[in-house]
């Protein structure tokens, strides 16, 4: 490129920006018309960390190279979530916003809706009746329920009278609320009359509490409490009538304040040390949360002509982070009944044209059809196949595939998910390219897959529109700088060629202010120069792209010495029709892989229909030689189709029926195997599979 047109690209695309740190914006417009900087990277630009060090290794997103987004360039005054909120109100007041199929006697009906300003209002109802009741500016707000109207409405009257929001997993159990609550010294919990049983039984555990406000709870059923607990518990639409008879100005916070306070729930740790190493409190703050939808949002446009399905927690910040961009565009939000197992009925009424999801459910989308596909065999199987290929090839080489495929098998498949998505996002864990075509070519529209952390206030990477490539997570959101950070002890170094590696490092607005109450763990992650240290190791695909590969923590080596990464092996056996989610183990004492499976119980009846095998019950069918060895042999098919080294791949299995779950301890929030306890959970299933692949071959090696 020109010097000077590389000049003046820079500074076409500069906006509402933040300047580069520690290094001089002038300088390195300088460096930019000497034509030093790297501008053949595509979707990414590279520059120097520091111009006096020489080596170029901090990528930023070619939308933005010279500053840092922190707000959006159209709307450079809203820098709170509260004057987002105030935005969509003013611009879009009779608009749907907030849906609804729940009717208050608990059936269920058509979506209802609650428009732009009349959630405005309710908004500062609710505000100001936490104000009568005395709840001080800066107080912490529990939200104990799941995904409804009402959650967005009270996280709007945290934002809009300076109180700090703290979301809580309806699925938590009474240790850990107890834990969160006393650690962040919560006043008030907004709860429903489902988890208002679980707070009861340990209300004198937590003395900060004043106030208990239930969410679809009835007056005559709000059980009393004794008055020497200091709390009251009282129904949401008392407070909200209250608050509305009396209402009080707003007490916007400022940019810096903080807006939430997250509670994440990783996969590191052991049961034993539960809170001491998994649940940490990242502090967010206004400027965090509208930077991180500032900058991703550039790529990404919404409209008021929009429908979204809200489903994944609200405690999560991957749909906390989509609910601030969908409310900054007017888009409509339904939400679920609050049953995963109905949410296919749910998307069929409301009609979606915008769906987030985590791979786990695009995999089992993708194995429903496949399988389906595979059992129809004959005709239909070959005008799939020919559908398939012609569709893929055509948007591969960028061109429009012809409508006929979609009216002759993909539209009948559309309707799955309603018939209008037109875009589809993945985030929370790797997501297999093979799974990404697929919903490329059965969906339509655009599909995009992103990488991000609580502590990053959500996302780090998109993949950009028109970019056909998979297997990665994009380019830099413009919101942040990324460098990998060499790992010796991995084998990892940024001079790898012909790819970068190493630990990946975040640093810019979106960066969290950092753990709650816990500075050791905080300098832990954020180094002396700002660098967010993710503990994912990631390598540069040309073209500016970010693709991860590993794992600092989630890592393990075989006895032969191989290094293991479990969650790209269990991401391959998940596409396996009997598989419904996979716990890959193993360690330095053996040489080889095992793992939990947890079956898919229509399809192994199917399995053994068709092979003539009579069983008492599911239980006797999974402990059946046979059915372990289907299983077996239906994975290693899967994973000679996705390449898995030898040393990869499953020597023996164990099928259960009881899945992973939050309840169960098994998963995180955003449906991750927690390693540990699941190693705890599964120690004598484990014990004997290795037991049994050592009396049938005592040198495996």
């Amino acid at each position: 490129m020109d010097p000077l047109a590389a000049h003046r690209r820079l500074r076409a695309i500069s906006g509402h920006l933040l300047p580069l740190q520690p290094s001089d914006p002038q300088q390195l417009a300088a460096s930019a018309t000497a034509g030093e900087f790297v501008l053949g990277q595509g979707y990414s630009v590279v520059l120097p960390e520091k111009l006096q060090s020489g080596k170029w290794n901090v990528y930023r997103s070619a939308r933005s190279p010279l500053r840092l987004v922190d707000r959006s360039p159209e709307h450079p005054d809203l820098g709170t979530l509260h004057e987002n909120f105030e935005y969509a109100v003013d611009t879009f007041r009779d608009y749907k916003y907030l849906g609804t199929r729940l009717r208050p006697d608990g059936t269920v009906g058509e979506y209802k809706w609650t428009t732009y300003g009349e959630a405005g209002i309710s908004r500062s109802a609710i505000g100001s009746g936490l104000i009568s009741r005395g709840i001080p500016r800066g107080a912490f707000i529990g939200l104990y329920f799941i995904n409804r109207p009402e959650w967005i409405i009270v996280d709007h009257a945290c934002s809009a009278f300076s109180y700090v929001s703290v979301p809580l997993y309806d699925t938590l159990g009474p240790d850990a609320v107890s834990y969160i609550v006393n650690h962040a010294t919560i006043e008030v919990i907004f709860c429903e009359p489902q988890t208002l049983s679980i707070l009861l039984s340990f209300l004198s555990k937590i003395p900060s509490l004043r106030l208990i406000v239930v969410v679809g709870g009835v007056d005559e059923n709000i059980p009393s409490v004794h008055s020497t607990t200091g709390v009251e518990i009282i129904t949401y639409s008392k407070l909200h009538d209250q608050g509305h008879s009396n209402l009080q100005p707003f007490r916007p916070p400022k940019p810096e304040d903080i807006a939430t306070i997250c509670y994440t729930s990783g996969t590191t740790g052991t049961p034993k040390k539960f809170f001491d190493n998994v649940f940490q409190g990242a502090v967010l703050t206004h400027a965090n949360m509208v930077a991180n939808v500032a900058g991703s949002s550039l790529s990404i446009r919404f409209y008021p002509s929009d429908v979204y399905i809200s489903y994944l927690p609200l405690a999560h910040i991957y749909e906390r982070s989509n609910q601030i961009a969908l409310t900054h565009f007017g888009v409509a939000v339904g939400f679920y009944q609050g049953d995963n197992l109905k949410l296919m009925d749910d998307m069929a009424v409301l009609r979606p044209t915008l769906f987030a999801s985590v791979p786990r459910l695009y995999n089992r989308i993708y194995a429903g059809i496949m399988n389906a596909v595979k059992q129809s065999g004959g005709l239909r199987q070959r005008l799939f196949n020919t559908a398939y290929n012609a569709k893929m090839q055509a948007i591969s080489n960028g061109k429009s595939p012809s409508p006929m495929w979609d009216k002759l098998v993909f539209n009948k498949i559309k309707e799955k998910l309603g018939g209008r998505v037109r875009f589809m996002s993945s985030g929370a864990s790797p997501l297999s390219p093979d799974v990404m075509e697929f919903l490329k070519v059965c969906f339509g529209g655009r599909v995009m897959e992103g990488y991000g952390m609580t502590e990053t206030s959500c996302v780090i990477t998109t993949m950009d529109e028109g970019d056909n490539l998979t297997g990665h997570v994009g380019s830099p959101n413009p919101a942040c700088e990324i460098k990998l950070v060499d790992v010796p002890e991995m084998n990892y170094t940024s001079d790898d060629q012909p790819y970068p590696r190493g630990e990946i490092c975040v640093r810019g607005p979106i960066i969290f202010q950092g753990y709650y109450k816990d500075d050791v763990q905080t300098k832990e992650v954020i180094d002396d120069d700002g660098w967010f240290h993710t503990g994912d190791i990631g390598l540069w695909l040309p073209g500016g792209r970010l693709k991860i590969i590993d794992r600092k923590k989630n890592i393990f080596k075989l006895a032969q010495g191989e290094y293991i990464a479990p969650e790209k092996i269990e991401n391959v056996y998940a596409k396996c029709q009997f598989v419904a989610q996979c716990f890959v183990y193993g360690d330095s004492f053996n040489s080889c892989l095992v793992a939990i499976v947890a079956v898919e119980p229509e399809v192994l009846r199917a399995w053994a229909a068709s092979e003539g095998i009579k069983y008492e019950n599911l239980r006797d069918l999974c402990a059946d030689p046979r059915a372990r060895a289907a299983v077996l042999a239906d994975m290693d098919s899967v994973g000679k189709q996705a390449q898995l080294r030898g040393f990869e791949f499953v020597k023996a299995v164990t099928l259960v029926l009881e899945p992973f779950t939050m309840e169960n301890g098994l998963l995180t929030p955003t449906f991750k195997v927690k390693r540990p306890q699941a190693k705890a959970y599964f120690a004598k299933a484990i014990a004997d599979m290795y037991a049994e692949l050592s009396a049938s071959d005592p040198s495996p090696l």
